[in-house]
């Protein structure tokens, strides 16, 4: 008996490395995610430039896997109008938001040249289901830019629930368009979800100008 309960805890305690393995941090997600996009980043940048498509798909490719889209959707949405919703209205949304999201994200990172982007260490007591991973684009000027995720756990994995470029919280921005917007389309959700492009395009137009 007491053979096979010290073998079973040998067992135990060889698979712990497996298991650290199978579930890295929420710095851990974001600096391997950060890492692989500026690799991508560093050799395609020129191309990407001349063709944003192909950005965004690669973007989608790298950070998407790691983004919490239904959690995110139904945050724009909030509760009012994501109960109203079909389940085919919520899976196009969620769609149209992820492209969205890739194209917000995609044309603020086109924006910087010879961008030297880090992710910060944690600070504090960390939540072991929620985490604010903070980091730091800084320009070939010098000008540091702030970048915060906040990232969720999911079934041991972390995901990415909204992020905050350079003071913008892109999921309130979103939220409030998406209120304007049904406001402008007097409530018709397939107007707002069809256009929803159109409304992101305008509001990073108009945070551009201000």
């Amino acid at each position: 008996m007491f053979k096979t309960l010290r073998n079973s805890l040998f067992v135990l305690l060889a698979a712990l490395p497996l298991l650290v393995v199978a579930a890295p941090s929420a710095h851990q997600v974001v600096q391997q995610t950060t890492t692989s996009l500026l690799e991508d980043l560093k050799v395609n940048k020129d191309k990407y430039r001349n063709d944003p498509e192909a950005f965004y798909a690669a973007l989608n490719d790298i950070l998407g896997p790691v983004v919490d889209v239904d959690g995110i959707s139904r945050g724009v949405m909030t509760v009012r109008y994501s109960r109203q919703a079909t389940p085919e209205q919520m899976q196009r949304f969620q769609e149209n938001f992820k492209r969205s999201l890739m194209q917000f994200y995609g044309n603020a990172l086109l924006e910087y040249d010879n961008q030297d982007i880090r992710v910060l260490p944690p600070s504090g007591k960390q939540d072991p289901q929620r985490a604010a991973v903070n980091m730091e684009i800084k320009d070939g000027n010098g000008t540091v830019y702030p970048l915060s995720y906040t990232m969720v756990s999911q079934d041991d994995n972390w995901k990415m629930r909204n992020l905050i470029i350079n003071g913008i919280n892109v999921g309130k921005l979103f939220r409030d368009q998406f209120a304007q917007s049904m406001q402008n389309n007097r409530n018709d959700l397939d107007k707002v979800i069809d256009s929803w492009a159109d409304t992101v395009a305008k509001a990073r137009q108009a945070k551009g100008e201000s």
